[in-house]
Parts: structure tokens; C-alpha cells; sequence
């Protein structure tokens, strides 16, 4: 074969030089897209002679297709991996028309010349090289039995004994699987790319005051980007004037378009559906939320390898079994019997589908709002018998709701709440939030602030209307000599053992009152606790909170079991324990006090927004910011054992089907050959599944055979 392709070197080049000349000459136009069902095997020689050619036109237009744009932009070419046809399923192609051309041949010699049965002999031979060299490295360098030797034995056994037409069908079966699995890898991990976004090439960023088109990258952080109606989003980056609608499902798995607006975060790959926004750069390229996850999805090529040496492990221990099956048959019903039980082995198409229906159940997965950066966590989800949840932050949300206000000496609420409003009006930590959107459901009108000094940690001064006010913490007011009752050190004192938080508010020199905050609980929370329980899943929370709060919480949600006043480094202790108990645990958490007890479960989900300690540490991602898809994390892993439970049936039921009829009806070879195919069409369907199957919040279609 090397021999072989050093000779055709020099033409192929010249035939590669020919085609980019006539495509640069030609005019150019926009093809109709062309969708391959994935279901069906070619049903003549000529249908699938044509689907290659096809295919290896496809991957040269787009070669061509990108030099050109890049000669246009001065940059260079793509990446070859990116659109040529690689060495490897260049040499699937060739072989699949040698073996197509043999088995034509044959055909035609067994029912109408028979010497064109002798001709077909070399071309099969020729297409069989690759399989006679896995098996001579197999037997010879490594010692070992490897499902090659099957494939390898059936052929030239075959040909030995004048099944001419046969051995060119099983080289013909053996190379169109391979192609299959090529065919659909490439395209799902195609989809995946095209999902995300294609990276932009050019930007309008405002210069003085004056919209400039510039090469995206020369882009620096700070930088203010001009995006308008229809275009994709090329950073992550904060609003800083315009308002405008947002399809951010790609990324979150939100339904709905969003509404951002001055202040607002927005992320790359998202689409701007109305409005106009300038948006200031914080992260572009690589640093991007988009591009971290498609970095961690092709990141899951070594869980695919895996389940793929796992799908080998299998069929290269079924050798020895199949080779004493057939030995025996031979004594027993002779050479032609045998050669079909070899034949009647399948195993080796469960080194192929396996991992495709991973990969495309990453991609399903990928497309509702959920990351999986780590593929084991799809198997060790079905084992999960217990969910651990912090409780900060993950079943409560980081921004606090006022639940009551306090006033003394006559001021009413209203007052007070614009008061500590006002001032809190230029500060953007969670109680200050709470504090304005308490104020803004009121609609209280806020004045305006003459001074102000904040104070670290403490509390705000300013000057509203000639008062000068103080916001903040009961030490604030004693560091500011502001006299203090002992009723609200009481107050404080309760509070604090039930979890409030509380913000006092002072008048030229008086307390006047005090704003209390709660905890907010996500407003998914109880649906989902609900949905786990169906699953009959037994819940825990963790908490470094006080006992109460952390008490209410639990008989909230209906959780019989939590721990309170957990130090960080104990959470991880608390997983370690229960796993000591024989349960199989998810820890479920977002912030850098989680991450040693993320670490420490057999499987951990975080929430995108999280701290990025506890998003790389965990296995699956949220990224829609909520726990609405959490059940739905379950159901994938189900779905996903049910998948592999089914293509082990797809696997081996055809090939029991099939020693059963050599036994008891005398099947040759080209009816093994038959089951063989029944088998891998069925075995790619299966694997097809979670992208074939439409739910009614998918969003895009995924995995067409172009």
C-alpha cells in the first residue's frame, strides 16, 4: 500500500492543483444542501460509488473554499484536520471501491461470465491489505488474538475455497462500517462546532466616538464593540449602552429570548435578535464561555476511546471462542459452515456504535443547557442513590429579598427604604440589589446622593437633602458613635441565629431603623426536589449557615436530612462519610468552598456563574444558571444505559440468530455476511437515537450528513 501511494503522490497533487484551478475560475454559487439518510446501507454499487465521491468532493470544496477566503484576508489555510479527508479515510475510500469493483466482478462472473469471477480475486486482495496487515501485526508482533484475524480469515478463506462473491461482500461490509462510523463521527462532531458559532473574522468597535472595522484579533479587554440586530455576538463582555433582545439558547438552554440592557452581561455565540448594543470586552477567543465549551467537548474524546478499547476488550476475547466454534463446525458440517461462523462474529461493531451514541449523547445533552465535560459521569449518574446540595447559592439565590423593615422614632417604611436606597444605589453587592429591587417593586423615587464614602466591609455615609445618613452593619454604627438600644442588639442577636441578615439605617446621628433579608430560594427549587424524589433519590443539604435557617430550609423543600454549620473543608468529610455508608453520592454546589467536596463524590454538578474553582472542578455544567435541568441530567444517563443495554442487543442477538441457522439450517457465508449488515445498520440507528429523536424544546437539528 506504501508503495502504492508514493506512486499516485505526484498525481494526486496534480489533480488536487487541477480542481483548486477550476474551482478559483468557476463562478461561484451556493448549493443546495444534500441530507444523507444514515439509516440505510447503499442499495446498488452505484449509489454508494457515487455517496464517495460525494463525500471526498464535499471535504474538497470546503478545503478549497476556506484557502480562498484566507487568501482574501491574508491569513493561512485551515487546519488540514478541519475539512481534508484524512489519511485514514482516504484509505477507506479506496479500499470501498476496490472491494465495491470486486464484488461487481464476482456478481457478474457467478451469474453470467464466470472467468470475471477470477478478475474480481485481485481487487478484493487489494482492498483486503489493511486487514491482512492488522492481522499479521496481531498474531506476529504483538502475540495476541485481535478481531482483525476473524475478518482476515473469513476473507481469504472464502477466496480458498471459491466463494468469490462472498469474500468481496465481506470486504465490502467490513470497509462500508468503517466509512459509516466515519461518516457520522465527523458529522456529529461537526454539529457540535456548529452549534457554537463560527468564530467571526471582523468587528466594529467604537474609536473616538466612531464606529471603526477592525480584525476581531486585535481585540483587547476594554475595548467597546458595536453589535446590531441579526449579528452573532463575538465576546463576552458587559453592556454599557442600547437595549436589545437575545437568543442565548446555545448557551443556556433558555427558551425564551432575553431581554440586556445597560449593566447586563452578554456572551459570545449568542444571537442579537433586536436592538443595538455597545458592549465593553472582558473575555474574547479562547477565554470565551462559547469557547470553553466547545473546548470541553472535544475534550471527550478520551471517555470515547475508552468506551471504544472497552468495545475491543469485548470483541478481542470473543477470537478464541469464534476460531474453536469454527474448528468444530469444520469436523461437523464442513469448510463452508465454518468460514460462516467465523463470520457470524460481531463484536467488533460494538467497537464502533458505542462510542458514537456517547458522542451524540453529549451533543443532545449539550443542546438542553447541560455540559457534561466528563463522559464517565453518564455511566456513574445510574448508580446515584444520593444527592447532596450546599445550600448557599445553589438551593438559595446570591441575591437576598427584603422580608420586613423596622423604623423607630416616627420615620415610616417608605422613608427608610429610600433612605438606604438611595444610598445603596451605585453599589452592586447582593444586598445592595436586594435593597434597590425592594425599593423599584414600590416604586419609590430616589433622590440624589450630594457625597458618599463607603467604608469596606461596613456600611456607605452620604448626604441626601442636607441629612447626612449612614447604611450598613450594627458595627458601622458603633464605629460611627451612633447610640444603639439594647432592643436591637436583641433583635440582631435572634436574627442572626435564624439566618437574616439585617442593614440598619442611621439619621444624622439617630438609628432610625433596620431593613431585614432573607435568603431567597430558587424558584425551581421545589419542582426539582419533587422531580428527584419521583426518582426515589434520598437528599441532603450542607451548609456552613446556622442551624435554623438551615432547618427551615430543609422542611421547606421536604429534605429529611442536612448538616448546619459545616466548615468548608468538612463538607468534603460529611461525602466521605455517607459514601463509607455504601451510597453513591452527587454533591451539587457552587462555590470555592465546594470544590474539595465536588472532588470528593463519585459524580458533582456545578452551576455556570459559579466560581470557577467549582466549575472545573465538577463533571456537568448547568450553564442556564438554574437547576431546572437537573432531572433532566438524570434522564440522559438513563437513556444513555438504555442505548449501550440495546446496542449490546444489536450487537450480538444477529450474530446468535445467525450461529443458530448454521447449525440447524445449514447458513453459508453470504447469509452470515447479511446478518452482518442487519446488524451494524441497526447498531448506527441506535446510536442515532438521541439526536433523531425530537423533543419539543430542541432547537436545532444536529448530525445531518451533508
Amino acid at each position: 500500500m506504501l508503495f502504492v501511494d508514493a506512486l499516485l503522490k505526484p498525481y494526486k497533487k496534480q489533480q488536487k492543483k487541477r480542481r483548486a484551478d477550476r474551482y478559483l475560475r468557476a463562478p461561484q454559487r451556493v448549493e443546495p444542501e444534500i441530507v444523507m439518510p444514515t439509516d440505510l446501507l447503499p442499495t446498488t454499487i452505484q449509489t454508494f460509488v457515487q455517496s464517495l465521491r460525494w463525500g471526498e468532493v464535499r471535504h474538497e470544496q470546503l478545503k478549497q473554499i476556506d484557502a480562498a477566503a484566507n487568501d482574501q484576508i491574508g491569513e493561512t489555510p485551515g487546519r488540514a484536520d478541519d475539512y481534508a479527508v484524512g489519511a485514514e479515510e482516504q484509505a477507506i475510500n479506496r479500499n470501498l471501491m476496490a472491494s465495491a469493483t470486486g464484488l461487481g466482478l464476482a456478481a457478474v462472473g457467478m451469474f453470467f461470465y464466470g472467468p470475471l469471477a477470477l478478475v474480481s480475486v485481485p481487487f478484493t486482495l487489494y482492498a483486503s491489505v489493511d486487514v491482512l496487515r492488522d492481522a499479521k501485526t496481531a498474531l506476529v508482533e504483538e502475540r495476541s488474538l485481535r478481531h482483525a484475524m476473524l475478518d482476515a480469515t473469513v476473507i481469504l478463506s472464502a477466496l480458498v475455497s471459491h466463494y468469490y462473491l462472498a469474500s468481496a461482500l465481506a470486504s465490502l461490509t467490513y470497509y462500508t462500517g468503517h466509512k459509516l462510523m466515519a461518516m457520522t463521527e465527523d458529522n456529529t462532531e461537526q454539529a457540535l462546532r456548529t452549534m457554537l458559532g463560527e468564530q467571526t473574522r471582523t468587528v466594529w468597535r467604537l474609536l473616538d466616538g466612531v464606529e471603526v472595522e477592525a480584525p476581531f484579533a486585535e481585540l483587547k479587554l476594554g475595548d467597546v464593540l458595536v453589535v446590531s440586530a441579526g449579528d452573532i455576538i463575538p465576546v463576552d463582555g458587559t453592556v454599557v449602552q442600547g437595549l436589545a433582545s437575545i437568543d442565548q439558547r446555545l448557551l443556556s438552554g433558555e427558551a425564551r429570548p432575553v431581554e440586556k440592557a445597560l449593566g447586563d452581561p452578554v456572551y459570545a455565540g449568542t444571537a442579537l435578535l433586536a436592538g443595538r448594543l455597545y458592549i465593553e470586552v472582558e473575555r474574547a477567543g479562547a477565554d470565551t464561555v462559547a469557547a470553553q465549551i466547545g473546548e470541553t467537548l472535544r475534550r471527550t474524546a478520551d471517555f470515547k476511546s475508552s468506551i471504544q478499547a472497552k468495545g475491543e476488550e469485548i470483541s478481542d476475547r470473543s477470537v478464541l471462542p469464534t476460531l474453536g466454534l469454527s474448528a468444530v463446525t469444520l469436523a461437523a458440517l464442513g469448510p463452508g459452515s465454518a468460514i460462516a461462523v467465523i463470520g457470524a462474529n460481531y463484536a467488533e461493531i460494538l467497537r464502533m456504535v458505542a462510542p458514537l451514541g456517547m458522542l451524540n449523547f453529549l451533543s443532545k445533552a449539550s443542546q438542553r443547557g447541560i455540559l457534561i465535560k466528563d463522559g464517565r459521569a453518564l455511566e456513574l449518574l445510574n448508580q446515584i442513590d444520593t444527592v447532596v446540595f450546599d445550600k448557599t447559592g445553589t438551593l438559595t439565590l446570591e441575591q437576598p429579598h427584603v422580608a420586613h423593615i423596622y423604623t423607630w422614632n416616627g420615620l415610616a417604611e417608605a422613608e427608610l427604604l429610600i433612605l438606604a436606597a438611595a444610598a445603596e444605589a451605585r453599589q452592586t453587592h447582593p444586598v445592595a440589589k436586594a435593597i434597590l429591587q425592594a425599593a423599584h417593586d414600590r416604586q419609590l423615587v430616589l433622590p440624589t446622593i450630594d457625597e458618599a464614602r463607603y467604608e469596606m466591609g461596613y456600611g456607605i455615609k452620604v448626604s441626601i437633602a442636607e441629612q447626612t445618613v449612614h447604611v450598613g452593619s450594627l458595627r458601622f454604627m458603633d464605629l460611627a458613635g451612633i447610640p444603639v438600644a439594647w432592643e436591637v442588639q436583641a433583635l440582631q442577636t435572634l436574627g442572626h441565629e435564624q439566618g437574616s441578615t439585617f442593614v440598619y439605617v442611621a439619621v444624622d446621628g439617630r438609628l432610625d431603623g433596620a431593613i431585614e433579608l432573607h435568603a431567597t430560594l430558587r424558584p425551581e427549587a421545589q419542582q426539582m426536589i419533587q422531580q428527584l424524589k419521583m426518582r426515589n433519590l434520598d437528599m441532603y443539604i450542607i451548609s456552613g449557615d446556622h442551624q435554623e435557617p438551615t432547618r427551615r430550609l430543609a422542611l421547606e423543600l421536604g429534605i429529611e436530612h442536612y448538616f448546619a454549620e459545616v466548615l468548608p473543608e468538612a463538607k468534603a468529610e460529611l461525602v466521605a462519610r455517607l459514601q463509607s455508608e455504601g451510597r453513591f453520592v452527587c454533591f451539587v454546589g457552587d462555590g470555592i468552598n465546594d470544590a474539595i467536596a465536588l472532588k470528593q463524590a463519585h459524580t458533582s454538578i456545578s452551576l455556570r456563574g459559579a466560581s470557577t474553582i467549582a466549575t472545573d472542578t465538577a463533571q456537568i455544567i448547568l450553564t442556564n444558571q438554574s437547576l431546572t435541568q437537573l432531572d433532566h441530567v438524570f434522564e440522559l444517563a438513563q437513556r444513555f444505559q438504555a442505548n449501550q443495554k440495546v446496542s449490546y442487543v444489536t450487537t450480538f442477538g444477529p450474530g446468535l440468530f445467525c450461529l443458530g441457522g448454521i447449525f440447524f439450517f445449514r447458513f453459508q457465508i453470504l447469509s452470515a455476511l447479511i446478518c452482518y449488515n442487519a446488524s451494524l445498520v441497526a447498531g448506527l440507528t441506535n446510536a442515532l437515537l438521541p439526536i433523531l429523536r425530537r423533543e419539543p424544546d430542541d432547537r436545532i437539528t444536529t448530525a445531518i450528513i451533508e
